[in-house]
């Protein structure tokens, strides 16, 4: 493995957020984030309300469930809609790298009334043998959406935008929940990671990292940087939708995992998109400036060609 240094507080910057979280329209807020994404597309939040409590356990939850013998996960495996349980291997971030060691456990808005019109929505897959993870997950995915709408209102008001305008139709949202399980691993093989290198495929990455680390950020010299856990933030990252739609303005960084700490670790995820039929199109931010051939393109035609290429489920 390249070796990896201790990240600085000016790479990766931590933002208290809780003036929008109460409502405001915080100009030097938005500044923050805005300067954040334009540079390593990482960051970390605090102020943002979530319920620690919670947190903590749809963690014990969630370890409850990977600890299961995979025939019990087995009764939940993931479906064509992408909700349930991903086993080791079945997800490969990277072509360069071996297929990731993680198993991950994914769900969604429990709405049926928009269940049918993508192929990335449908019924979620709760096990009975972890009761408590439906409520929990829920709860979480609630709280965590709230987040990702205050921060979009402040990268719209960064970029100068009126502060509703990525939210203009968010209300069949695309958002995945998911908890990430990543076993130890031992650095023997330069080409396994928990998960591989990669850019996130969506609008939005919210993280909620356990205490044991192992998560790592390429900056723009290629050097990879350790992303320690900071207790009560969130990590927020851009992911490759928001990248196209601010024409590159704000960075999509690529990202690893490598868990060599001798211990199990767990995250939990959102990965924030609006609507399907949102159209994703520079033009509509950049206005007459924009001079680029980036095409107009649909958040659900987008995520389902990345998808199809990244799960083994979906080949």
């Amino acid at each position: 493995m390249s070796k990896v240094k201790r990240v600085s507080a000016d790479q990766i910057p931590v933002i208290d957020i809780s003036s929008l979280v109460l409502g405001e329209a915080d100009i030097e807020v938005a500044k923050s984030l805005h300067h954040a994404s334009q540079n390593l597309g990482f960051l970390y939040v605090t102020g943002h309300g979530m319920d620690p409590h919670l947190i903590n356990q749809l963690y014990q939850s969630g370890l409850t469930f990977f600890r299961a013998p995979d025939e019990q996960k087995q009764s939940v495996s993931v479906s064509k809609n992408h909700r349930g349980w991903l086993g080791s291997g079945q997800a490969k971030m990277d072509d360069n790298a071996l297929s990731d060691f993680k198993e991950s456990y994914i769900w969604g808005a429990e709405d049926a009334h928009h269940f049918g019109d993508h192929s990335l929505r449908g019924s979620n897959r709760w096990p009975a043998f972890a009761p408590q993870l439906e409520s929990l997950g829920n709860a979480y995915f609630n709280q965590a959406h709230q987040v990702a709408h205050h921060l979009m209102r402040g990268f719209a008001l960064g970029l100068g935008l009126k502060e509703d305008f990525f939210l203009q139709t968010t209300g069949k949202p695309l958002s995945r929940a998911s908890l990430v399980y990543y076993p130890h691993q031992e650095e023997t093989n330069p080409n396994q990671f928990g998960v591989g290198p990669h850019t996130d495929f969506g609008t939005l990455t919210l993280l909620c990292q356990d205490h044991v680390g192992g998560l790592q950020v390429q900056d723009v010299n290629g050097e990879w940087l350790e992303a320690p856990p900071i207790e009560g933030s969130l990590v927020v990252n851009v992911g490759d939708l928001l990248t196209h739609w601010t024409a590159g303005a704000y960075k999509s960084t690529p990202h690893r995992v490598i868990n060599s700490s001798g211990y199990e670790r767990l995250s939990i995820v959102l990965a924030y998109d609006p609507n399907p039929e949102t159209v994703i199109d520079p033009r509509s931010i950049m206005g007459t400036q924009y001079d680029g051939d980036l095409p107009a393109m649909t958040c659900g035609d987008y995520l389902q060609r990345r998808f199809k290429k990244a799960f083994s489920y979906r080949g």
